[in-house]
């Protein structure tokens, strides 16, 4: 199986591809359609995503998993531009982001990644499934209607998740995706049939199973496979253990562990957004 992966640096673009041992790609009841949750009562159920403002230059999405934790993307942390970290201080949660006005707003205090992460280097599937942060607010959203939450287990391959993201065409409102699919699994890496574009970095994929929705992944990239256009979602289960634990022993301000480099992301801002691919590039 390969998949392509356009990945950005200012005016300049390089298509990579990455290459997976061959497994055969899941059959899959029909995707449901991208809906933009335009007014309060359709977005009702997903306040705890938000859009992440990043460096007042860009966005990715992100969903809250604890009253001040936020999950997204490791790469939306970084500067596309420079490589370098950006700063927790310049990246603002709005919860619920809808139409110019949020749930609650929050700043950054505390930021880290996966320890294994690296930002620079070739597109690879060690790379995509490491593609996660945690982020600690100054303050816990303490709001009855913005409830964060709860994370899962990977789910199987050929199960039924869904996508709720901003991006660069409804950066003012949340769409859902109620209905797409796991493709296939590939060390840690899930290949999902779902709708993502530039600004959906970091946004949750979920779980339904028993009727309540849960937290199995974030999208990391958008590529294709096999002329099929998909996105590719970040694991959670251990990697979430470790930058809960990295969080409780990082103080505000202190330095990032040994390890934890710099990527170069796909983007149209300097910062934000899921890498996106060139048909036939």
């Amino acid at each position: 199986m390969s998949v392509r992966v356009l990945k950005s640096i200012g005016q300049f673009t390089a298509v990579l591809v990455v290459l997976w041992a061959w497994v055969p790609l899941a059959a899959l009841a029909e995707d449901s359609r991208l809906q933009r949750m335009e007014t309060t009562e359709d977005g009702r159920a997903w306040e705890a995503v938000g859009r992440l403002d990043v460096d007042g230059e860009g966005f990715c999405t992100g969903s809250l998993i604890a009253p001040d934790l936020v999950l997204t993307a490791a790469h939306c942390l970084f500067d596309a531009r420079s490589g370098d970290r950006l700063k927790p201080q310049t990246i603002e949660f709005l919860a619920g982001w809808r139409n110019g006005r949020a749930s609650a707003y929050r700043t950054v205090a505390r930021a880290v990644v996966h320890p294994d992460y690296i930002f620079d280097g070739e597109v690879s599937t060690s790379r995509v499934r490491r593609d996660i942060a945690l982020l600690q607010l100054q303050r816990p959203i303490r709001n009855t209607t913005v409830i964060p939450f709860q994370t899962d287990e990977r789910p199987r391959r050929g199960a039924d998740v869904g996508v709720v993201s901003y991006a660069h065409d409804r950066s003012e409102a949340p769409s859902i995706q109620e209905i797409c699919g796991v493709m296939a699994r590939q060390e840690g890496v899930l290949i999902l049939s779902c709708d993502v574009d530039f600004g959906s970095s970091g946004a949750p994929v979920f779980s339904f199973d028993g009727g309540k929705p849960r937290i199995v992944s974030v999208v990391s990239a958008k590529a294709e496979v096999e002329g099929q256009r998909v996105a590719l979602g970040a694991a959670l289960a251990d990697g979430l253990q470790l930058l809960r634990a990295e969080l409780s022993g990082t103080r505000i301000g202190s330095r990032m562990p040994a390890g934890v480099g710099r990527v170069q992301v796909g983007a149209e801002r300097s910062t934000g957004g899921a890498k996106f691919i060139r048909p036939g590039g």
